[in-house]
């Protein structure tokens, strides 16, 4: 049985999906692309994975909040 992990599948698409020039986008498809990007993100914000990119992001914004002071 071949099962098809739903973030992975967002996350290929999405990667796909941004490799193209801009210039050949419509709105359209930004939008698309947009939607596809939020719905990977409520994909992987309950995940440990999730978890981990959004410490992260935010120990990354801390550090240029006292950089900046």
């Amino acid at each position: 049985m071949l099962t098809i992990n739903v973030a992975v599948l967002l996350a290929v698409i999405v990667f796909f999906r941004l490799r193209r020039r801009t210039q050949a986008r419509s709105r359209n498809e930004e939008r698309t692309t947009a939607v596809l990007i939020l719905a990977l993100g409520v994909v992987l914000a309950p995940t440990p994975v999730g978890q981990g990119i959004v410490d992260l992001l935010g120990q990354l914004a801390g550090g240029v909040t006292q950089a900046s002071r």
